[in-house]
């Protein structure tokens, strides 16, 4: 069922509460919209800190940048949103924030592309680095689209990172992936080791995507030395009969209709699961990946 208008609004709100709250924009940094139609973008708008935003403060804008309604001006980088939904199919949110961590790899001129990490090696594959470009100019949009067609996250360089997802939510747990990723690559690189997985074990990782009927298409991979990794190969029968009971020792059973859907059909070799079970799924593989980091 679509969401109304209303519900759209307060969903940009509690996002921009979170990013606030998580430390990821200061001032007046950060810009998130919702495309909620066709021709029509709900975001949030400029000079205006988001974590005290209120929900008729936002501005609905076309797919020109034009203003369509509401009392304030749409931030001067939705352009850069607009963008994104015009160049990748699927896309109905982006997130734009400042999280230090991964922020900081921008800064710093380092991609998060190497194969590290089961749980963004199998949600996001890896993160690129776009070139820099002038803020509030098309300069921003215009070293992203090179990317889009593999990517759904991006460091931007010198300034900070970008998600995309079908919902809000989806845009902001990916940001949320990142931002994690980038605190653990810190701390790794803090102690003189990134363990990086051999070539035969990521191929093996990347297999499971299938048992979650993610999709092969355009997924990006991850980088062994100088070698990306894009494709599965030789996934044994012991981690086969694992997939369906966990993912990266989180436990499905409990976790609703999209841990039951795949749960009833682990060991099958093919898993029919719906788009919005999917999503529910990768949202409590998301929220499970940060409970239990914290813990």
């Amino acid at each position: 069922m679509e969401k109304t208008e209303s519900q759209n609004r307060n969903d940009i709100i509690d996002i921009c509460k979170r990013v606030q709250a998580n430390g990821w924009v200061a001032s007046n940094d950060g810009n998130i919209s919702i495309r909620t139609g066709p021709n029509t973008v709900l975001c949030t708008p400029t000079g205006m800190s988001k974590g005290s935003l209120t929900s008729d403060q936002l501005i609905k804008v076309d797919m020109q940048g034009n203003k369509l309604d509401g009392m304030l001006e749409p931030s001067s980088e939705i352009k850069m949103h607009i963008d994104v939904y015009k160049n990748k199919e699927g896309v109905n949110s982006v997130v734009h924030a400042h999280p230090p961590y991964a922020t900081g790899f921008a800064v710093a001129g380092v991609s998060l592309d190497e194969c590290v990490m089961p749980e963004i090696i199998i949600g996001l594959g890896s993160i690129p680095l776009t070139k820099f470009g002038t803020p509030s100019t098309m300069e921003i949009p215009e070293n992203i689209r090179p990317f889009l067609k593999q990517y759904s996250v991006f460091l931007l360089e010198n300034h900070g990172a970008l998600s995309a997802g079908n919902d809000v939510f989806q845009a902001y747990y990916r940001m949320e992936s990142l931002e994690l990723f980038a605190k653990i690559s810190f701390v790794a690189r803090t102690l003189g080791n990134v363990n990086v997985l051999d070539e035969n074990t990521a191929k093996k990782v990347i297999k499971v995507r299938e048992y979650f009927n993610l999709p092969g298409e355009d997924y990006p991979g991850c980088r062994v030395n100088d070698r990306f990794v894009t494709g599965p190969e030789g996934l044994d029968q012991s981690l086969k009969n694992a997939v369906g009971k966990s993912a990266g020792g989180i436990n499905f059973s409990g976790t609703g209709p999209a841990g039951a859907a795949l749960m009833g059909n682990a060991l099958n070799d093919n898993i029919s699961i719906s788009k919005d079970k999917l999503v529910e799924l990768i949202t409590i593989v998301v929220n499970n990946i940060i409970k239990n980091n914290k813990q």
